[in-house]
């Protein structure tokens, strides 16, 4: 039983990443906030790993993972704004 659990949560996994990876090679250089559509994106494949993990028996560096994904995510948004602010403001 817990083997048809596994190979349900890898195939979850899976379609989890492919639509991501459809979404993230569709999506258009004309896009507002190019950036941060990507990273939103990208979000997308960090959860489907951590439920590929869990489905592995991962479940330490799921959870790991799972904490740290969203930490390094906001601190590229971050470095990605305030290069901007730079960028756009001189005087500052």
């Amino acid at each position: 039983m817990i083997e048809y659990i596994q190979a349900a949560l890898l195939i979850i996994a899976a379609f989890m990443i492919i639509v991501s990876a459809i979404g993230l090679l569709s999506l258009s250089n004309n896009t507002k906030n190019k950036v941060y559509a990507r990273i939103h994106i990208v979000g997308i494949f960090d959860i489907a790993c951590i439920i590929a993990m869990i489905g592995l028996g991962q479940y330490l560096l799921a959870g790991i993972y799972f904490i740290l994904a969203p930490f390094t995510a906001h601190a590229i948004a971050n470095a990605y704004w305030k290069k901007e602010d730079r960028e756009n403001n001189a005087d500052l």
